[in-house]
């Protein structure tokens, strides 16, 4: 059975994870990962899901007896295993490559596209 201080642990864990390997701010756990969005798997997302309801659950002493330990425990660690998994230097790196391959696509475009026009016009 997991308790209020156990799972308050857990959501503050997770935000700070979400925050070091994303970027993701929230005010609680449910917001960080709506805000992680697309930044994370689908699968990721509703086992995030999950324990986010099982976080909110657990503030009713009443609705909190209803919740099955073993389901959130699991959702935890799918979620906090990924987000370990992510490495911040490489997503840095691929980002800047991608913004670079755009850009030089689009120069090249813009050059050929020039050329093509001067050709038309008949001035080459």
């Amino acid at each position: 059975m997991l308790d209020q201080k156990d799972l308050d642990n857990k959501a503050e864990e997770l935000q700070r994870g979400l925050q070091d390997k994303l970027g993701v701010q929230g005010r609680d756990v449910s917001h960080a990962l709506a805000r992680a969005g697309r930044r994370l798997p689908a699968r990721v997302q509703r086992q995030g899901k999950v324990f986010a309801q099982a976080v909110f659950m657990s503030r009713n002493p009443k609705v909190a007896r209803q919740l099955d330990g073993a389901t959130t425990q699991a959702a935890y660690a799918e979620v906090m295993t990924h987000i370990e998994g992510i490495d911040v230097v490489e997503r840095r790196k691929d980002r800047l490559l991608h913004l670079a391959a755009s850009v030089a696509f689009n120069l090249l475009f813009v050059t050929v596209a020039f050329i093509t026009f001067l050709w038309w016009r008949g001035y080459i």
